[in-house]
């Protein structure tokens, strides 16, 4: 287990992996907001029912907003995620011993 303690302090894995952790929190909590949109922060999917009320359908979620959100999480995740491969490749290629 000594090992797994080393390559915490010496690589930045661990940040990186957290990082990844936290950004698939944020695209569940986007995803979240983008689905309960549709039913005034309700749970799902459903169609409007067509009623007398001239009310519009007032929601705080701007989904446009939110979309937007979600494509640049998606680039932060894999921007980490590329990060944290070229990390561990970088570990393998030293653990081999063929440092160029």
């Amino acid at each position: 287990m000594k090992l797994f303690g080393l390559i915490e302090r010496t690589t930045s894995a661990s940040p990186l992996k957290a990082a990844l952790d936290k950004s698939v929190d944020r695209s569940r909590g986007i995803a979240d907001r983008v689905s309960k949109a549709t039913l005034n922060n309700g749970d799902g999917f459903a169609l409007e029912a067509k009623t007398g009320n001239a009310q519009a359908n007032v929601n705080p979620v701007n989904v446009e907003d939110e979309m937007v959100a979600l494509a640049d999480e998606q680039l932060r995740f894999l921007a980490t995620s590329r990060l944290l491969e070229k990390t561990y490749q970088s570990l393998r290629t030293a653990i081999k011993g063929g440092g160029a």
